[in-house]
């Protein structure tokens, strides 16, 4: 098991790039362009595939460099850490499939086609960092992480063909967990480490634009109700751990948490600058700060006057 968030981030590169290329058009939207712009078609290949093969790259060299190379196999970890990171493989891969199915609608790629070659893509880059951990100790390929993968992609395809826009975006947020510093390095010497191995500090959102579905035009358009899934107590993967590089860890319940929240749907505030429509893109991958509501799988209710 292995935190997809390591490889999100190497497609931030990416993702900035693509909403700050020029366009041919002077209002930059993705819909009245009708012929195909080669050049930013193989700017967008180019660059994808650098990115990825960097991340690749970063796999092989750095992150399985002490592990040893076994046959193939398989690793069911569909309990592990309560889901959350099932969750995380469908986040990146939302994210993805979101990136490279816009960057080829504002090449002038025809709507089915971007989305069958770019909507996919989330699925599909994913996939073989899954047998890559097929074929090391320590990890497994994970049918359930393909499925989660799958999920993603589809959670951007499905929208688009129903309704030419995402209405529920898949978000997230991070805040340093109350574990961190109890645990001795298990969960990251760094905060910037923990951002990578805490699950406890994690918290996906999905986030609904509320006059679609329920006010009618009654709220503001950027206005989105959220709902959230986190979890705490984790200190281990299946199980918490008792002791960890010769210190005991503390005794701490796993829950799950549900959340209830609000939140904004960046590209649905007016601009006419270019930089800031790529800015508020960027923007709608991340559960802006509100107050929020939660509930947890021991029947407790717990107010926040901003939840991060």
């Amino acid at each position: 098991m292995k935190t997809p968030l390591s490889i999100l981030l190497l497609s931030l590169l990416q993702f900035f790039l693509v909403f700050q290329v020029p366009a041919t058009e002077p209002d930059d939207t993705l819909s009245i362009r009708t012929n195909v712009d080669k050049s930013m078609l193989t700017t967008a290949i180019v660059t994808q595939s650098a990115v990825y093969i960097g991340g690749i790259s970063y796999l092989s060299f750095v992150w399985y460099k002490d592990q040893e190379r076994v046959p193939f196999h398989f690793y069911n970890d569909n309990a592990g850490y309560l889901q959350m990171d099932k969750f995380g493989h469908a986040y990146a891969a939302y994210f993805e499939s979101y990136v490279c199915y816009n960057w080829l609608r504002k090449a002038g790629v025809p709507k089915n086609k971007a989305l069958l070659y770019g909507g996919t893509m989330g699925l599909v880059l994913q996939t073989p960092i899954e047998i890559f951990d097929g074929m090391y100790e320590g990890w497994g390929f994970s049918w359930g992480d393909m499925l989660a993968n799958a999920a993603g992609s589809a959670l951007l395809i499905t929208q688009e063909l129903l309704f030419d826009e995402q209405i529920i975006r898949h978000k997230f947020s991070f805040s340093k967990s109350e574990y961190f510093d109890q645990a001795n390095g298990y969960l990251g010497k760094t905060v910037f480490e923990s951002f990578f191995y805490d699950y406890n500090s994690h918290t996906h959102w999905f986030s609904v634009n509320a006059n679609r579905f329920f006010m009618k035009d009654k709220l503001p358009s950027w206005i989105n109700v959220s709902l959230g899934y986190s979890a705490n107590g984790m200190l281990g993967e299946f199980e918490n751990r008792q002791f960890y590089r010769g210190v005991r860890l503390p005794e701490v319940d796993r829950t799950r948490q549900f959340l209830f929240s609000l939140d904004v749907d960046w590209e649905k505030i007016p601009t006419n600058s270019r930089f800031l429509r790529g800015v508020f893109k960027g923007l709608n991958f991340v559960k802006l700060p509100f107050p929020a509501i939660e509930m947890n799988s021991q029947g407790k209710m717990r107010g926040y006057w901003i939840y991060f």
